[in-house]
């Protein structure tokens, strides 16, 4: 911009030189130049301002600076740029800052400016530099937009340069892959991502579009930092340069967990059942598939039986003891989550078991790590209770979507599956089920028969097939109709399930006939269970009319005895049940001869022994039980069983009772040895004999009696006597593993003031285990480590070690099997106090201990005369 003449007058020709130089140079910067003189008014522009405001100089130079700058400003501009040039504080000089660029034609610019002041000949002149950034801020501008479209997308995003390293991660890669950007950047992404059952074959594609700079979409499953599954979908795009060379990949992460999962679950579960998977496989998948995708879930699908009560399908995290809070739960019960849910039909949540009064017994539950519950009810079709879909969480708290839609789902294959199995079972109980019975029929019969035979083929294992048929059922039908006939049918084989142990196959073969299998079942077993079975055959029937008294012929073959293969197993215990049928039925018939000679007499010996026991022959001897110093001071004494058989002589007792446990008599025995016992000691103590208690054993099968608590005591009451007079006598190995009901009758007993005795301690492997479960007052040592006190020192530890074990619980001890001296002095220097053997007497009669206490008393009566006469001779002498 060239200066007029009376710009240069007086000018030195090197300053004109100097300052036509800058003038120009000034004008062909590239940033806009505007100079103001003292009274604000423009004195220089240069081409790239005139450009960048609109205006030409002509319109600008010798005018105030206001019209350039901010609208806004205009007004108290020349306020600041005055205060600056009076006060010399340069707050706006030596500064760059982006302003807005007001055009001539209307449009908005930005330009990044800087002020210098200078002083030229006594005035203060202000240069005013500006390079239009409008591009920039612009840039700039979509940039900010695009992070805060990023961060807001609910998308994990993430920028990797060409060496595949991350350089950039989103908020939203933070929120829900959980990877602060100190963590992420500067690694691959597949490293973030991968997990136990991410496909290879993706995180293989995914570094080969980035190597190679193309385009990728996927879905699969990745897991965040914290291992939580994540099904994603992963679509990534590269970034080049102006040459093609590749510069970034951007990588959009979308969760789809909440649509691919429970979908991925359905299909595999719904391909399971396509297939004709078991139904119990197909829960399991269910559950399992459910706790893969979300893993502080431990699920659980249970069913609803014929009994309405729940028993676990499937619950693959669960531990046995949680799964018995569920098992066997009756529906109607309106406590804990499940029977609630059951219940009412209604989903239930407990959000904390441990303070939600739904749980009385949550031990199990908390003990696991199992803190709160989801329980929904499956339904059928038609409203029908199926079963039950449990989500446990090992943190309280309340589900999130993931777990709804996952309920959601679940509920409907959990219907679908319980659907299926509930209309196969009805067309399995059509085909193989006889419909008036209830039990399997032929067909079912013969598959079952076959399949037994072959594991007692590969076992080589004993079985046995029995055939049942009613006696004279025909005379049943004419004479009472049809429906008395049926309902003798029903009735049979009811009883025939109550004889049967559990595994044996009862089926009806049609009519009258019944067929039983017993797998590893010996003809001793088969004869017992057969003796049983027509003892209750012969039970009366009352029907509404009349009462009718049945009776059934029973042919026995045996395997591999009398048959090898299913038709001559079937043949010839048919053959055996007409042969029964032809000695004039109401019996029982082994197809191989010598088995039916031994069935003939174990029946004659059951048949004895209950004529025994109504005719009172049976008896009681009595054992003595001492005090361990003074073998004359009697404990107590032990009741023990004996029957002389009028031909075979003395019966072993652990046979009579084997008898009497196998023909049905066991009630019947222990009743009368129970009152036999307590009317025994009640006759000794009107007599005047001090005998403080008496021990009776009693059979397994009786703790599995619920009234036999209240049958002792009834016994005790009769007899005059209190609770305290009685022990009752277990075997260790009845109690070896009890279940509930032997428990439970142990523990009533106790409650009753009824000492329990553990008989034989210390020969079962978990009578330790024992100790704290039942209250037991007594242990019995057994005789076998009595038997070798004198000559084994590993017995002698054994037998310290019980003696020891008993005192430190406060029980008593007794050591029975004493038979000499030095077995005696031995317990007595282990502190044991009682003693029970041959070495103070047998087992006798009740006649034969009362001589043998009187003769006690008699012996000690002489001795204490004895010591008295030798107090008396030793204080005369001393005087």
């Amino acid at each position: 911009m060239p200066m007029d003449a009376g710009q240069t007058h007086g000018v030195a020709p090197s300053e004109r030189l100097y300052k036509e130089t800058l003038e120009q140079t000034l004008e062909q910067a590239v940033d806009a130049v505007v100079v103001i003189d003292q009274d604000n008014r423009v004195t220089l522009i240069n081409a790239a301002a005139e450009a960048l405001w609109g205006w030409p100089r002509e319109q600008v130079l010798g005018r105030n600076v206001s019209m350039l700058v901010p609208r806004e400003l205009r007004d108290r501009h020349d306020a600041y740029i005055n205060a600056n040039r009076h006060t010399g504080v340069d707050r706006i000089v030596g500064t760059s800052r982006e302003v807005p660029i007001h055009r001539r034609d209307g449009q908005l610019r930005w330009a990044a400016m800087s002020i210098s002041r200078v002083r030229v000949d006594g005035q203060v002149l202000y240069t005013a530099f500006l390079k239009d950034v409008t591009a920039q801020r612009a840039q700039r501008e979509r940039m900010r937009l695009l992070s805060q479209v990023a961060d807001h997308s609910g998308s994990a995003i993430t920028i990797t340069g060409a060496d595949q390293r991350i350089v950039y991660i989103n908020a939203g890669f933070t929120h829900w892959l959980g990877y602060e950007p100190s963590e992420a950047l500067g690694r691959p992404i597949q490293d973030l991502l991968h997990g136990p059952h991410t496909d290879p074959a993706v995180i293989e594609a995914t570094r080969q579009a980035t190597l190679m700079g193309q385009s990728l979409r996927a879905e699969a499953l990745f897991y965040g930092k914290s291992g939580r599954p994540l099904w994603v979908s992963i679509t990534m795009n590269p970034v080049h340069d102006t040459l093609g060379r590749l510069e970034n990949m951007v990588t959009v992460l979308v969760d789809i967990t909440l649509t691919k999962m429970p979908e991925l679950l359905q299909s595999k579960v719904l391909d399971a059942m396509a297939h004709d998977a078991a139904t119990a496989d197909i829960a399991r998948m269910l559950c399992e598939q459910a706790e893969r995708i979300a893993p502080e879930l431990a699920v659980c699908l249970a069913v609803v039986d014929a009994e309405g009560c729940l028993h676990t399908l499937a619950a693959p995290s669960l531990l046995p003891e949680v799964c018995a809070q569920i098992d066997g739960f009756p529906v109607g019960a309106e406590i804990r989550c499940c029977g609630t849910a059951a219940t009412t039909g209604a989903a239930v949540l407990t959000d904390d078991i441990a303070t939600d009064p739904r749980w009385p017994v949550r031990e199990a539950y908390l003990a696991h790590g199992l803190r709160a519950c989801w329980t929904s009810p499956i339904q059928a079709s038609d409203g029908a209770l199926l079963g039950i879909l449990t989500f446990h969480y090992r943190e309280p708290g309340a589900p999130n979507p993931l777990h709804h839609r996952l309920m959601d789902v679940g509920l409907h294959l959990g219907a679908l599956l319980l659907e299926r199995e509930r209309e196969r079972e009805h067309i399995r109980q059509l085909a193989y089920y006889d419909t008036l019975t209830g039990l399997p029929n032929r067909r079912m019969l013969l598959a079952q028969l076959t399949r037994l035979l072959h594991a007692a083929h590969s076992e080589d294992s004993p079985l046995a097939l029995a055939f049942v048929d009613l006696d004279r059922f025909k005379q049943v039908n004419d004479t009472h109709g049809h429906l008395a006939g049926d309902a003798l049918l029903r009735t049979l084989a009811h009883r025939l399930r109550g004889a049967a142990r559990p595994g044996d196959v009862i089926a009806r073969m049609g009519g009258d006939e019944f067929v039983l299998v017993l797998p590893d079942c010996t003809a001793t077993q088969a004869g017992a269970c057969m003796e049983r079975l027509l003892l209750a055959c012969r039970e009366p029937v009352d029907l509404s009319d009349c009462t009718l008294r049945p009776s059934a012929s029973i042919g026995v073959a045996l395997y591999p005895e009398d048959g090898g293969d299913t038709r001559t197993l079937m043949r010839n215990a048919d053959l055996a049940m007409y042969q029964a049928k032809a000695s004039g039925g109401n019996g029982l018939h082994f197809y191989n001869a010598s088995m039916n000679l031994r069935t003939q007499e174990r029946a004659l010996l059951a048949h004895d022994l209950r004529q025994a026991l109504h005719d009172e022959a049976l008896e009681l001897h009595y054992q003595p039980q001492v005090d361990s110093r003074d073998p004359r001071a009697l404990h107590g004494v032990e009741a023990l069983l004996r029957w002389t058989h009028p031909r075979q002589g003395a019966v072993e007792p652990t046979r009579v009772i084997s008898l009497a446990e196998e023909c049905g008599l066991m009630r019947e025995l222990t009743d009368w040895v129970l009152n036999e016992a307590c009317q025994q000691l009640a006759r000794w103590r009107a007599q005047g004999m001090a005998i403080q208690r008496v021990a009776v054993n009693l059979s397994a099968s009786s703790f599995h009696d619920t009234d036999l608590p209240a049958l002792l005591l009834r016994t005790l009451h009769r007899h005059g006597l209190q609770a305290r007079d009685l022990v009752a006598e277990v075997s260790e190995t009845v109690m070896l593993a009890p279940d509930p009901v032997v428990l439970a009758t142990a523990r009533a007993m106790g409650e009753h003031g009824i000492a329990l005795s553990l008989d034989d301690f210390g020969t079962g492997y978990s009578s330790l285990g024992l100790l704290h479960r039942l209250p037991i007052q007594e242990l019995k040592l057994d005789r076998s480590f009595v038997l070798d006190i004198e000559d084994n020192p590993r017995t002698r530890a054994l037998a310290d070690a019980v003696l020891k074990i008993g005192h430190n619980l406060g029980q008593q001890v007794i050591a029975e099997g004493v038979e000499t001296e030095a077995q005696r002095r031995f317990l007595v220097d282990s502190g044991c106090t009682t003693l029970q053997g041959y070495l103070f007497a047998p087992p006798m009669s009740a006649l034969a201990l009362e001589r043998w206490v009187s003769d006690n008393a008699a012996q000690a009566d002489c001795n204490n005369h004895y010591k008295l006469q030798t107090s008396l001779l030793v204080a005369q002498g001393g005087r």
